[in-house]
């Protein structure tokens, strides 16, 4: 349904063109919006009127129209005063309204199409259908992104989007949760490395940070070549956003298509992982480790394995770093200095992010 503030702001517009007072009634005989500063006409008269067969009736000098909507009234229209013009002025004012609530009704139908498709709600065969009738185009290329505010700023986000979005008639703005954000952006140029969505995530995250929303993450899926596989995009998109929040938490924008082995470990069951870690660390595992050893591991690994480079960056002496990086294969039997070991370091590391997190979400 329309909202009061649109019939309110639609109705002042065309008395300030045509100096013709107007008043909107609901069925309940209340006013919900008017040009003048007093009620045209008493609540009886008005209910009466939504119940009669006739159209449009002069009432006590004022002319009464029935506002349809999917051929039922919705709302009641009186222009004040008599004569041939207000009579005509009351029907565009009517005819307004009627066009503005078809066009409201179509953007709220696209949306829950949206979500639905987004959410695999729909059979093939009515999702042309309905895409069809719609003036959707099924075979756009599309892309959906995640935007994960992290904060009780929804719907200004929202409004961010559609300021930067909404021009494109085959992009969709939509929310599927109360956590995040979706949008459906139609991809007309080649992009396959994923440049082009990237930098639209970054503006996004630029945009919000300038309206002072917090914490912004951004995932995105894969480009798809047909509205049908719009969910797929989706679902990558969502698994994105969650491999990057476990193991790239530095990061604020995430790549379907360059998650790594974070995207392997995301599908693991935790039980095969539980034996993993079992099996690799039969003494101290990598959750027990104290920060400054998990900040030297870490450290380590950030620059390639180099032991100098590493020193310099801890402030540490290299005889230093070195008797850390001892004592942790004394204690773990894993030399991360050695290329496997380190791999399989690295990955324990991973496991371990992966196996709090779902611990998290369990409780």
């Amino acid at each position: 349904m329309i909202s009061n503030q649109v019939i309110a702001k639609t109705i002042e517009d065309l008395h300030s063109i045509t100096r013709i007072d107007f008043s909107v009634y609901d069925p309940e005989g209340q006013e919900i919006a008017g040009t003048s500063s007093e009620d045209m006409m008493d609540r009886e008269t008005v209910r009466l009127f939504f119940t009669s067969p006739a159209d449009s009736q002069e009432i006590r000098g004022h002319h009464f129209f029935k506002v349809e909507d999917d051929g039922n009234t919705a709302y009641v229209l009186i222009s004040k005063g008599k004569g041939e013009d207000v009579y005509m002025m009351g029907k565009v004012a009517v005819a307004s309204l009627q066009a503005l609530m078809v066009a409201y009704q179509e953007q709220f139908n696209r949306n829950t199409f949206v979500q639905n498709l987004l959410l695999d709600n729909l059979l093939l065969v009515d999702i042309y259908n309905k895409a069809r009738k719609l003036h959707i185009d099924a075979q756009v290329r599309r892309l959906v992104y995640i935007i994960e505010t992290g904060s009780d700023k929804d719907s200004a986000a929202m409004e961010v989007l559609k300021g930067l979005f909404s021009a494109n008639s085959q992009d969709f703005i939509t929310a599927v949760d109360e956590n995040s954000l979706i949008y459906v952006q139609e991809v007309t140029d080649e992009d396959p490395d994923y440049q082009n969505a990237k930098a639209t995530a970054a503006m996004i995250c630029d945009m919000m940070d300038t309206e002072s929303i917090p914490s912004v993450r951004v995932a995105f899926g894969t480009i798809v070549d047909e509205i049908s596989f719009v969910s797929q995009s989706y679902k990558e998109a969502r698994m994105a956003l969650n491999v990057g929040k476990i193991f790239y938490t530095q990061k604020r924008i995430h790549a379907y298509s360059a998650l790594g082995i974070g995207r392997l470990i995301y599908q693991l069951p935790v039980n095969l992982c539980e034996m993993f870690m079992n099996e690799i660390f039969t003494q101290q595992r990598p959750d027990d480790f104290d920060e400054e050893t998990l900040a030297t591991i870490n450290s380590f690994f950030e620059n390639n394995l180099n032991v100098s480079e590493t020193a310099r960056q801890l402030f540490v002496h290299r005889n230093t770093l070195v008797y850390r990086l001892e004592k942790l294969q004394k204690s773990t039997g894993l030399d991360i200095r050695n290329f496997e070991d380190a791999l399989t370091f690295k990955i324990a590391l991973m496991v371990v992010s992966y196996m709090k997190y779902m611990g998290n979400e369990e409780v």
